[in-house]
């Protein structure tokens, strides 16, 4: 891939002119003359970088930012000027939105201004601004790259040549109006970015001299992302796992870039916490698509689209109800308590305890911390006397929260879709709600393990067609783990219809 540059006036011709306008005391020319001699020099400069690096990447990284760059960030770079398309579908802490920066970088650096533009945009402004940019704006630093990078913009003297944008995910036309011979677009965090603005990116690469660069973390098979990586799709697909960083494969590189990567520990913490079949586990570490299971009750495809950030805050209406949900431990479980603001899950407080006495001033803390009215308490075993505890305290008037002890155990309120309460719960909050975007998990503390969780249990049916799910029990017994903080959140999202249990709260309110 070449650039040709525009004609520029002769240099000496110039210069030649300068001694006869400053005799002349013709300032005006003299200025003109200053413009055209800075644009020719800035034009035989760009000519001199596209002649050696427009087809070398890698020496560009290493020359003019004096960057160290691995074998798959080498490779990505490759692709890019070698494919028209490019996919990458990235485990997590392998550098992946570095990558793209070197990308955009690169290519700004090494064709005349005017003539090559890059678009960049990512499912959120937020994730526009915050992540690749940050990078984009830092590699313009270290290299001290022509022009002025601002948020989103990147300036070449009065002309724009690369920008960040979150268009509507509705909007093919998104970036109509851009005119380039060398146009490169990045699709970052490439899963959550909608079929519309792959549509949009399509039509400003149509002719051979442009790239499209999509990457991510491959965790929502049902995407336009997973489409393009699957084989025959005409994108070139790279595949980059956390076990082909340098810190777990011996690559030799510098310790600074080691220490900025993923490395083995994380790596057998996310083993030994998800396991090597979960979702999770494949789209983090292996950077690998799962598909969705019929088995699956909570699919991954939906838990995904729910953690997508949204573009414009909450209304304050819109984080009311305040309820807590509580998956009391035994054994070695923890408890965990859960918080969710309307459609938001929040925050989440755990502890290695059994102990009704140490757990209710748990939840009392928590219902004083984020003003809950509701509390719904796993009440099988332990969990019973963490029920009358909460309700003593409200009796004592330490809270306000109504306490609903939910025993999973117990016949559905669907008797002819559910074996019992345990399935109802996981199939109408867990899979339904989540296929109806009814969660937000955007900012959900310790969010990758509560998923992890919610992904594991799987469904059959009865032998009088009832939907059954998963025991607790019998996850614990395949996985080694117990889906605690699952089991919270989906109690804070669920609607108990207990009249004998509000009634009860009635009297104890009252004194009696």
């Amino acid at each position: 891939m070449t650039a040709r540059t525009k004609t520029t006036p002769d240099l000496a011709h110039l210069l030649g002119s300068v001694d006869e306008l400053v005799r002349a005391g013709d300032t005006r020319r003299l200025r003109q003359v200053h413009r055209q001699l800075k644009s020719a020099v800035d034009r035989k400069r760009v000519a001199e970088r596209t002649r050696k690096y427009s087809s070398n990447p890698v020496s560009w990284v290493r020359r003019r930012l004096r960057q160290f760059i691995w074998s798959k960030q080498r490779e990505v770079l490759e692709s890019i000027r070698d494919h028209r398309r490019t996919a990458v579908q990235s485990g997590h802490g392998v550098g992946k939105s570095h990558t793209a920066s070197l990308a955009a970088g690169w290519w700004l650096d090494t064709h005349p201004p005017g003539e090559a533009f890059v678009v960049t945009t990512a499912p959120t402004y937020a994730q526009v601004r915050a992540i690749l940019w940050r990078y984009i704006r830092r590699i313009h630093k270290a290299g001290d790259l022509p022009g002025r990078v601002n948020q989103t913009e990147w300036w070449i003297d009065d002309e724009i040549v690369a920008f960040g944008r979150k268009p509507s995910d509705h909007d093919e036309s998104a970036f109509q109006g851009i005119h380039a011979r060398w146009v490169l677009v990045i699709l970052d965090e490439a899963c959550g970015i909608p079929a519309q603005l792959w549509v949009a990116a399509d039509a400003l690469t149509t002719n051979a001299d442009c790239r499209i660069l999509a990457i991510g973390n491959p965790d929502n098979p049902a995407s336009e992302f997973r489409k393009v990586c699957r084989p025959g799709s005409g994108w070139h697909v790279i595949k980059i796992s956390a076990f082909d960083s340098p810190n777990l494969t011996g690559e030799d590189v510098p310790e600074d870039v080691a220490l900025a990567l993923v490395g083995r520990e994380w790596v057998e913490e996310k083993r030994a916490e998800w396991g090597e079949d979960n979702p999770l586990y494949k789209s983090k570490v292996l950077g690998e698509f799962s598909e969705d299971s019929q088995w699956q009750v909570v699919r991954t495809s939906d838990v995904a689209a729910c953690r997508l950030d949204l573009e414009t805050p909450y209304a304050a209406s819109e984080l009311l109800p305040v309820e807590l949900g509580v998956d009391v431990g035994g054994g070695s479980d923890e408890t965990v308590i859960r918080e969710r603001r309307g459609k938001v899950a929040g925050r989440e407080w755990r502890e290695h305890t059994d102990r009704p006495e140490v757990i209710a001033p748990m939840i009392l803390q928590a219902i004083r911390e984020t003003g809950a009215t509701s509390v719904k308490v796993d009440s099988n075993g332990v969990g019973f006397g963490v029920v009358g505890e909460l309700r003593n305290m409200a009796a004592r008037g330490l809270h306000s929260a109504r306490v609903y002890g939910v025993n999973v155990g117990e016949a559905s309120r669907y008797p002819d879709r559910f074996a019992n309460l345990r399935a109802e719960i996981w199939w109408c909050i867990g899979r339904e709600l989540s296929e109806e975007r009814g969660w937000d998990l955007s900012t959900m503390e310790n969010a990758d393990t509560t998923v992890a969780q919610l992904l594991e249990p799987q469904w059959s049916l009865d032998p009088k067609g009832h939907v059954l799910v998963e025991k607790k029990e019998d996850i614990i017994e395949r996985l080694g783990r117990s889906p605690d903080n699952a089991d919270a959140l989906l109690l804070a999202y669920f609607v108990p219809t207990d009249a004998a249990t509000e009634y009860m709260e009635h009297l104890l309110r009252r004194g009696a």
